[in-house]
């Protein structure tokens, strides 16, 4: 094996990334681009160069990132929000989600008939539609279970490309929407959405960290995740990560969770452990050796997310919507909770953190239906 496959390596190079990220975001044009879409470029640069191995390959850490720390980073980020901030976008970011799922299967089905994608792929066309469908709904979570339904996985070239071309189109969606909505806010003002003065304060940037806090804080996550594990299994229709989200949602209700110092720094530590993770996933090398599959999932793909923008950002623009809410509102369809959230905290709006993580789950929940039917009228 060689060295830079080393698990111990890969953790401290990801840790790094997010080191360099923070340290750039100081500056005048870090400070513009923001922490989370640094990361991601790092650890693309990172990946690419063979400075760590690409996500591809299903490298242990990265697996485990996934797995593990994304959940528990969006489970301890919870704990510091109130759900008092839904009351400030909630109709509006609902109402943006669903326009948003609707630009997706919009673009799917006008991306089926533009590409043709059948003629490439074969019989397995209408799953891999499907998993785009789930995934530009409620995020990867919905990717998987469509493409395990439909044994997409089992076709090794297949699947890589697929996940390859969903991150390398995905994650410059991440950054062009974090850059769009200063832009649109100089071209076309809109009143922001903003809690009333005082309710809700700035995203932390130092907090004091104890023992005792470090051990409530992991405490409760691993408990937590135990739980909505346990609770998955013997009620398979309620995905995992709803279950955990609900969880953190009822606790961070409670006075003495409130008191917790740290769950701001930890739960954003470990999003951005998993954006760099996504930032591996660009791996263009994979790409350039599946040829033709390759340029037409990279047309289907861009010509959903084209739709989907011009539907989200176009029916936002006319009903006046703020920039912010719409931004938040496509990470969660795009990228699920994680992504949510880290639109939130890049655009300083903390009143947007629970409902972009609310409208996150409810994609987790819906996507993977709407991936499926997508798979079967189009089968």
């Amino acid at each position: 094996m060689s060295w830079t496959q080393d698990p111990i390596y890969v953790s401290g190079m990801l840790c790094i990334a997010v080191l360099l990220s923070v340290w750039l975001a100081k500056n005048k044009v870090g400070r513009t681009i923001g922490t989370p879409i640094l990361v991601i470029l790092i650890c693309a640069v990172f990946a690419n160069s063979g400075i760590i191995p690409t996500a591809t390959s299903g490298h242990l850490i990265y697996n485990s990132v996934f797995m593990y720390l994304a959940p528990m980073g969006i489970f301890i980020a919870l704990l510091d929000v109130d759900l008092k901030s839904v009351k400030n976008a909630g109709f509006p970011i609902l109402l943006m989600f669903g326009i948003g799922a609707l630009g997706t299967i919009i673009g799917v089905l006008v991306a089926w008939f533009l590409v043709q994608p059948a003629v490439e792929i074969g019989p397995l066309a209408n799953a891999i539609a499907g998993m785009y469908t789930g995934t530009y709904i409620g995020g990867s979570i919905n990717f998987n279970a469509v493409a395990l339904a439909y044994q997409v996985n089992e076709h090794a070239e297949l699947f890589a490309a697929t996940t390859v071309v969903d991150n390398l189109i995905g994650t410059p969606w991440i950054v062009i929407t974090l850059l769009l909505p200063r832009y649109l806010q100089k071209l076309f003002p809109r009143k922001k959405i903003m809690p009333p003065s005082g309710e809700l304060g700035e995203i932390k940037t130092h907090e004091s960290i104890s023992i005792g806090a470090l051990a409530a804080i992991f405490g409760l996550s691993f408990l937590a995740m135990a739980f909505s594990k346990l609770l998955s299994f013997y009620f398979p229709v309620i995905p995992e990560i709803i279950i955990l989200t609900t969880l953190a949602l009822i606790l961070a209700q409670f006075s003495f969770i409130q008191r917790i110092q740290g769950t701001h720094t930890i739960g954003f530590f470990l999003i951005l452990l998993f954006l760099g993770v996504i930032g591996t996933l660009c791996d263009f090398k994979t790409l350039a050796g599946i040829g033709d599959l390759a340029g037409t999932f990279i047309l289907f793909v861009s010509i959903l997310m084209l739709v989907h923008g011009i539907v989200i950002y176009g029916l936002g623009g006319m009903l006046k919507i703020d920039w912010d809410v719409v931004t938040v509102a496509s990470q969660a369809n795009v990228g699920g909770n994680t992504t949510a959230l880290a639109a939130a905290e890049s655009l300083n709006r903390p009143d947007l953190l629970i409902p972009g993580i609310l409208v996150g789950s409810l994609g987790n929940a819906v996507g993977t239906y709407a991936g499926f039917f997508i798979a079967g009228i189009l089968g």
